[in-house]
């Protein structure tokens, strides 16, 4: 998960020219924020029990434990609301809930999530920090990471479990949220792991681009590969609508995946394949730009839609404006970006006084009944992720001006 301090200075200036419309009060939403956050905080007290989701007409959070894929996100919203505010309270709260997630390097990584719950907690905290307790469970986390490689297929394997339609454990399967889960092994390369870490991540980025998206670029969920040869048995979309559907969040992942992954790599297929991926979702997008939770749902326009999705994209809209060449496309993206995190931000999508989550409208997986129209923790850390990066890009706007 991109950082938004991480980001070159040289992109920025180069891209920032233009900004967005200034009627979206950032430091208004990040303040709303911080004070959702903090009746949380106060009703979370168990730092191994972490926030995950709130049923709608619900107010209190479903709470689960440090081997949940959603786990880290929780301690990254602490750590966003440090790095905003500065406050002592939010570090003091971010190292603790972290510090609850270290178990997960003691043991074999259970499938791909690894990335998703130690770079959200332990990499923003280490980012902040320069600690080398978090330096170090980082570098074991990836480790158990790529044990999950399998060179014969070139991709990290996702469910090492039994999952319908997957095959397991005849089949290695690899789903579209693991391309987030690379920027684990990017990071690590960098940072005193073994080189190979990269070559991997790039290696699952390439397979995935060639195996699972259709030709107009939309992304299947899930494939499934013969584990001996390595040879592409099925593409199904296993949180999604159909087999046949473009859903929502597993879009999200691709356009949020293949920014970082050109951000890491510079290679510029990964840039032109961002783009693409982007703008099918962006064409497809209803007119307040917030997606149905599936874009080919038969019940739109009454489908759920999916606040989680948007968020996600918002952030990797505002990152990729930074990395695209020429104006007008990195112009689009921004206003796009901000277009989006005003939607979010208005009383349709703000929880408000309903609930202690930032956002409503999520939804997590409707095919089985999970998470419907909810309040869903990383939608949350998007959501802020994406608001403190367009801080960022208004800060150095305002240093070019002046």
């Amino acid at each position: 998960m991109k950082r938004v301090f991480l980001w070159s200075l040289g992109c920025l200036l180069l891209n920032a020219c233009k900004t967005s419309a200034p009627d979206l009060d950032v430091d208004r939403q990040l303040n709303y924020c911080l004070a959702q956050a903090a009746k949380t905080l106060d009703q979370v007290t168990d730092s191994t029990r972490m926030p995950r989701s709130i049923d709608r007409d619900q107010k209190n959070w479903r709470r689960v434990g440090y081997r949940d894929w959603t786990s880290g996100f929780w301690p990254g919203i602490l750590w966003y609301a440090y790095d905003y505010s500065n406050a002592v309270k939010w570090k003091a709260a971010a190292e603790r809930f972290s510090a609850a997630l270290f178990p997960l390097v003691d043991s074999a990584a259970i499938d791909h999530d690894i990335g998703f719950q130690l770079y959200c907690s332990a990499g923003n905290a280490y980012r902040l920090t320069k600690k080398n307790t978090y330096k170090q469970v980082l570098l074991r986390g990836a480790d158990s990471l790529a044990a999950l490689f399998n060179p014969k297929v070139g991709t990290l394997l996702s469910w090492p479990r039994v999952v319908p339609g997957v095959d397991w454990p005849l089949r290695h399967n690899t789903i579209m949220d693991n391309m987030i889960n690379l920027e684990l092994l990017f990071w690590a390369a960098k940072n005193g792991g073994a080189k190979y870490l990269y070559d991997m991540a790039v290696r699952h980025a390439l397979t995935t681009m060639k195996n699972q998206f259709r030709p107009d670029y939309t992304s299947y969920h899930v494939v499934v590969y013969d584990t001996a040869t390595g040879q592409k048995v099925k593409a199904i979309t296993h949180q999604g609508y159909s087999n046949s559907s473009m859903w929502a969040r597993g879009q999200a992942w691709a356009i949020y995946g293949y920014t970082m992954v050109y951000r890491e790599t510079k290679d510029p297929r990964f840039l032109d394949f961002a783009q693409k991926v982007t703008d099918v979702y962006l064409q497809k997008l209803p007119g307040d730009l917030i997606p149905y939770w599936d874009f080919d749902d038969p019940a739109v326009p009454n489908a759920p839609r999916d606040a989680s999705a948007a968020a996600i994209v918002a952030s990797a809209l505002l990152e990729l404006s930074t990395l695209v060449p020429g104006e007008e496309k990195a112009a689009l993206y921004r206003e796009k970006a901000v277009d989006m995190l005003k939607e979010l931000s208005a009383a349709t999508y703000q929880s408000g006084p309903a609930n202690n989550a930032f956002l409503r409208h999520s939804t997590g997986h409707k095919p089985n009944g999970g998470e419907v129209d909810a309040s869903i923790i990383y939608a949350d850390y998007y959501y802020i992720e994406a608001l403190l990066r367009l801080q960022h890009l208004r800060k150095d706007q305002n240093k070019i001006e002046q």
